[in-house]
């Protein structure tokens, strides 16, 4: 897939606490080598975490977060389409990440969903009415988007969406 860019300010605050608040805020006290690179593993466990409490598996997960250019690295092999863009959008959906780096593979390939990054004023409605010409498609996005999304109109701007092609 490649490189996908994301609102840095936007998401899930993972950095916030625990191992990678305090790496993070060594290396913003300190930014030797030593510390950045505490700073980046800590969140890439952080991001990975994540992805696991969401329920995603993949083969062989791997994720690796650079600090310096707040960019993701994320490997595996998953079993689907859907799982694949699912988990690089836990990625990219997290506070402090720019970009993300899709070196995944799957199993079962099938035609990629297109990505929409949500603006104010944004509902599921309006996006299926965009995407699909019909407003009543928004459950296809939220599903789409289960298990980040918990609710449909529970989106923010800044967040990037899964949109599936049409069924």
């Amino acid at each position: 897939m490649g490189l996908l860019s994301f609102i840095k300010d936007a998401g899930e605050k993972l950095f916030g606490s625990g191992q990678a608040q305090a790496a993070q805020k060594a290396a913003e006290g300190n930014p030797s080598p030593e510390n950045i690179a505490a700073a980046s593993a800590a969140a890439g466990k952080a991001i990975e975490d994540y992805i696991r409490s969401m329920n995603l598996q993949a083969d062989g997960l791997k994720v690796a977060f650079d600090a310096s250019t707040r960019t993701v690295k994320v490997s595996g092999e998953a079993a689907d389409q859907a799982t694949r863009e699912k988990i690089v959008l836990c990625c990219g959906n997290v506070a402090s990440v720019e970009k993300v780096e899709d070196n995944m593979t799957v199993k079962n390939a099938l035609p990629a969903a297109q990505y929409y990054t949500v603006v104010r004023g944004d509902t599921l409605s309006k996006i299926a009415k965009d995407f699909y010409g019909n407003a009543n498609a928004y459950m296809q996005i939220f599903e789409a988007n289960k298990p980040m999304l918990s609710h449909p109109d529970k989106i923010y701007p800044g967040q990037t969406l899964r949109i599936p092609p049409k069924a």
